[in-house]
């Protein structure tokens, strides 16, 4: 009977993830936008807007410095030190996508994001 019972439950869990993956499998998860983040990022801005600023862009690029394998991919963003202030770094960001490529602003925030820094910070050539 303990078996059975735990047959049975081993199945229920199976069997009710199955469906959950699959049901979920052609949900669209939404992406923000670099527009979203520009909106965020613009001054003057809200405590709250200015933390999701900070937060949102400090992400990408510690999540960049986090993945990067040096042996397997050249670096694309280099810093050098002292680096800029980190207000004047999302200003150019904000600049970037209203003004110069406006056609990004609809692009992943992430992915313009890193594209900025690469042009911003681009490393030197060997």
């Amino acid at each position: 009977m303990k078996k059975l019972s735990l047959t049975l439950a081993s199945f229920t869990v199976v069997f009710a993830a199955f469906f959950t993956v699959h049901a979920n499998a052609d949900q669209k998860i939404p992406v923000l936008s670099a527009q979203e983040l520009v909106n965020h990022c613009k001054l003057p801005a809200s405590p709250e807007s200015r933390s999701y600023c900070i937060g949102y862009t400090t992400a990408i690029y510690d999540t960049y410095l986090a993945t990067r394998h040096p042996q397997r991919a050249k670096s694309s963003i280099c810093v050098k030190q002292p680096a800029p202030k980190r207000d004047e770094v999302i200003a150019d960001y904000v600049q970037f996508i209203t003004q110069t490529a406006p056609t990004l602003a609809n692009d992943p925030a992430a992915g313009t994001f890193l594209s900025f820094l690469s042009m911003r910070f681009p490393c030197a050539k060997k």
